[in-house]
């Protein structure tokens, strides 16, 4: 068995990982599907419906995003904080001047890092919409958002691909 120094295996990955960056760009569309983009904030409460994070989405999709679940949540020594759940959204998409509104459900993983202070530093999460979760306007939807938090502001970018059947 051939043995690998860390530093072999640390280059290994780096390659790897540039490698399906470029093969694959994260975010891809996937064909037939709409480009979509916007920003979610913070909310209380969104159409008197409350979560553990609850955010109201404006762009080119306009509604309310719930957290459904948290399902596993790990802090590290270095600050880096990694989390998975599921959250659900209502509301509409509008492309080309069309409106299409209903609900779909997503899976999420959260990477974010804080300071020693508790500020966050940065943060970012996928979510890939649930096969079958859709209702509405978005039954048999497939597609993923990716949101990515500014932590000077307090919003979050999001942008991704949703393909409507």
């Amino acid at each position: 068995m051939r043995k690998y120094t860390r530093k072999a295996i640390a280059t290994l990955t780096s390659l790897t990982a540039a490698l399906v960056m470029v093969v694959v760009p994260a975010g891809a569309a996937v064909a037939g599907s709409d480009q979509i983009s916007g920003v979610a904030n913070w909310a209380a409460e969104c159409d008197g419906l409350t979560s553990e994070f609850t955010l109201v989405l404006e762009g080119d999709l306009a509604g309310c995003w719930y957290t459904d679940t948290i399902e596993t949540g790990k802090e590290m020594p270095s600050g880096v904080y990694l989390e998975t759940g599921t959250e659900t959204f209502v509301g509409c998409l509008t492309v080309d001047g069309e409106e299409k509104c209903g609900s779909f459900s997503t899976t999420y993983r959260f990477s974010s890092k804080f300071a020693a202070s508790g500020e966050q530093i940065f943060g970012r999460c996928q979510h890939p919409i649930v096969a079958g979760s859709g209702t509405g306007d978005f039954e048999g939807a497939t597609g993923r958002l990716d949101f990515k938090d500014n932590v000077e502001t307090g919003e979050a970018a999001y942008r991704g691909h949703i393909a409507l059947p």
